[in-house]
């Protein structure tokens, strides 16, 4: 069992402890800005091999989560996302090493010219800040946030879901010992000790000034509030209503190996596919096999009219299931008039997270992949590449489906922001 959770009492004592919090991470940001590649990367590698060595009690502190998840009434996807296992433990710790082993932005000159008048310009990356990071269930977030900023330099707060406090409690302690042994602030990846909602507003308000940047990840409800009510800067990360459409020049091998992969490889991540479309074009010879393996495989298929006459199984798809992120084995599935079709559609009930094409037909898959407003799309792969990690990101703090600063996984590139040095031999402007 893992020691009781610290509470706070009391609204004065959480805006005490948040403000305490915050003016901290300002502190260290700073100290993180001017950090060297190699101390960041030493504070990484320790990181890594905490987890590895607290491996037991990560998972002792999962379990107990867990227990409470189900005796609260989780749903099989949430526990799915809460799950910690000895593979995912290591993954975690891959992710760190993979982070360590990426080129360090900071001060990273990406444009340079001279002026008429002999003014040099330089345009070079440096770090965000602090970064507060509000996130549901997912325990490996921790680790993927706290690498990633640290990397980019900047301080991060860290704000879990009430279901995974237990374990992020225990991840994050293994974080505070590589910073430790690689001498930077602890305070550089700062996690909420409350499960109290009050300081998730607080941090919306942006602590005195102290957050320089919010990302959200997590369902509607918690990216609408932090949407509403957030007073800095917003990393959106909104559902992933994902779509594969398959087109008649689709190969049927290839479609179903894609649509199952989409779909049920991890049903509770934002990349997996939750809606099918499939060509009318192609409907005599794709529909039914598709549907079939999707049933056949324990997925529910909620379709219209026609996907409902390829198998009697299929239950019939009302106007809210075409916007809906079931982040289980249900799917929507519909026939559509070709590519033109598939696209209007996806633009109507999608959310600009990551969407795919599956045909043979490079022109179809070029205005597919033009005209698609969303952070990723693909053809001929599975949706479920959505994850910093397929990039090379090493990680990701997670998908930005917004179009400011940062769209698609968040790594560290997208964590930093930049400023202008300008060098002048006494030059004054007349």
């Amino acid at each position: 069992m893992t020691a009781p959770l610290k509470t706070i009492e009391g609204s004065g004592e959480i805006a005490a402890t948040m403000q305490d919090i915050g003016r901290q991470a300002k502190a260290a940001a700073r100290v993180l800005a001017l950090a060297s590649a190699d101390q960041k990367n030493r504070a990484l590698a320790g990181m890594a091999a905490a987890i590895r060595a607290g491996k037991s009690g990560i998972l002792s502190a999962n379990a107990d989560d867990l227990a409470e998840g189900k005796t609260g009434g989780l749903t099989a996807a949430m526990l799915d996302r809460l799950t910690l296992n000895d593979q995912r433990v290591e993954a975690m710790a891959e992710g760190l090493d993979v982070v360590r082993g990426l080129a360090d932005p900071v001060g990273k000159v990406t444009e340079s010219w001279t002026r008429p008048n002999g003014m040099t310009i330089e345009r070079v990356k440096v770090p965000l800040g602090v970064v507060g990071v509000i996130y549901e269930s997912r325990p490996n977030v921790t680790a993927d946030a706290g690498a990633l900023t640290l990397k980019a330099g900047n301080a991060v707060i860290l704000r879990g879901g009430s279901d995974s406090h237990r374990s992020s409690r225990a991840i994050h302690a293994a974080l505070t010992k590589g910073l430790r042994e690689a001498n930077l602030p602890e305070a550089a990846i700062s996690l909420v000790p409350t499960r109290d909602r009050a300081a998730v507003g607080m941090m919306l308000q942006g602590l005195d000034g102290a957050i320089d940047v919010l990302v959200p990840r997590g369902g509607k409800s918690l990216v609408g509030r932090v949407q509403t009510e957030a007073r800095v800067p917003v990393f959106a990360h909104l559902e992933g209503v994902c779509h594969v459409y398959v087109d008649k020049a689709a190969a049927l091998d290839m479609a179903k190996t894609i649509v199952m992969n989409a779909k049920l490889r991890r049903t509770g991540v934002c990349g997996a596919a939750e809606t099918l479309l499939v060509d009318r074009a192609a409907a005599a010879t794709h529909l039914q096999p598709l549907i079939e393996m999707l049933l056949d495989a324990g997925c529910e298929v909620r379709g219209d009219a026609a996907v409902q006459k390829a198998d009697a199984r299929v239950k019939p798809a009302s106007e809210a299931d075409w916007s809906t992120e079931y982040l289980d084995a249900i799917i929507t599935a519909g026939v559509v008039d070709g590519v033109d079709a598939a696209i209007e559609h996806i633009e109507r009930y999608g959310t600009h997270h990551t969407d795919a094409i599956v045909t043979a037909d490079q022109q179809a898959a070029e205005k597919f992949l033009n005209e698609v407003d969303s952070a990723i799309v693909l053809h001929n792969a599975s949706t479920q590449f959505a994850d910093g990690g397929e990039f090379g990101f090493g990680a990701e703090i997670g998908i930005a489906t917004g179009k400011l600063h940062a769209r698609g996984p968040v790594g560290v590139e997208q964590l930093t922001s930049f400023k202008y040095r300008v060098r002048g031999t006494g030059q004054i402007r007349p």
